[in-house]
């Protein structure tokens, strides 16, 4: 398959699950059994995209996160409050990424895992979307610090891939009282520091020195997926104010069970 194409598929897959509780790692480990990247460009380029949609988070999310100068110091105040509850969030995953991280890629990166991960999230999404709603914590202003760590050690159960960064961090959210819509939120910002801290270990490590042309394959996925996710995040936004999550826990579970079936019966 042509180098490009390559990238633009996996780009909009990776634009599409990133930010979706449906796990964008698992759909690009399967995507990759048919992708002809070899393995430790694949690994390096899944690392590249994923900071693609990171970037698309701090745009489309650009007057809650960035600093807009002295005139407004109480709007101020309170953007630099989520910035330190995210980073507060995110502690756990990078100790227990640093301690078990490359044992869990060596042991855990494969079809069979994420397709039984996939089954289990979606069960877990329907169980909280059946149950009666918490929504004691209507704005991600008043998530307390202690409930940003506690999100972020259920984040860290996403390092199974499969299981999406996204839902964990969605459900753990929920299931500690808030909204739908918080929980989206904070996700999205809890996903700005986990995955560029992951993003650059990994790239770090790989220590891999591109060609014009692998530059320019990345580059390619990279824009892709910026421009992707970036709709996807609005769109979505904009479902979960009127929707719930099911849908997601039904595909994760139609996805999980046909990925099981197509990888035994080949």
């Amino acid at each position: 398959m042509n180098d490009f194409l390559s990238a633009l598929i996996l780009g909009i897959v990776e634009g599409i699950t990133e930010f979706l509780p449906i796990s964008s790692t698992g759909h690009l480990i399967i995507v990759n059994q048919f992708v002809g990247f070899s393995e430790q460009f694949a690994n390096m380029f899944n690392v590249v995209i994923q900071l693609g949609a990171i970037l698309s988070v701090v745009v489309y999310f650009r007057k809650r996160l960035i600093p807009s100068g002295r005139n407004k110091p109480l709007e101020n105040q309170r953007i630099f409050d989520l910035w330190k509850k995210t980073i507060a969030g995110v502690i756990p995953a990078l100790a227990i990424g640093f301690l078990l991280g490359d044992y869990i890629e060596e042991r855990l990166f494969n079809t069979t895992v994420v397709a039984l991960a996939l089954i289990v999230g979606g069960l877990i999404l329907l169980y909280i979307e059946n149950r009666k709603p918490l929504n004691r914590i209507t704005s991600v202003e008043y998530l307390t610090y202690k409930t940003a760590i506690l999100i972020g050690f259920i984040q860290c159960l996403a390092m199974i891939p499969g299981t999406s960064r996204s839902a964990a961090t969605i459900i753990g959210a929920m299931l500690l009282g808030a909204s739908r819509i918080v929980a989206a939120e904070f996700s999205f910002f809890l996903a700005i520091p986990t995955m560029a801290a992951a993003s650059g270990y990994t790239l770090l490590k790989s220590g891999m020195l591109l060609s014009t042309h692998e530059f320019l394959v990345v580059a390619c996925g990279f824009i892709v997926s910026f421009a992707v996710a970036w709709l996807v995040i609005a769109g979505l936004m904009n479902y979960i104010s009127k929707r719930n999550f099911k849908p997601f826990g039904y595909y994760r579970i139609v996805l999980g069970i046909i990925v099981l079936a197509y990888f035994f019966l080949i």
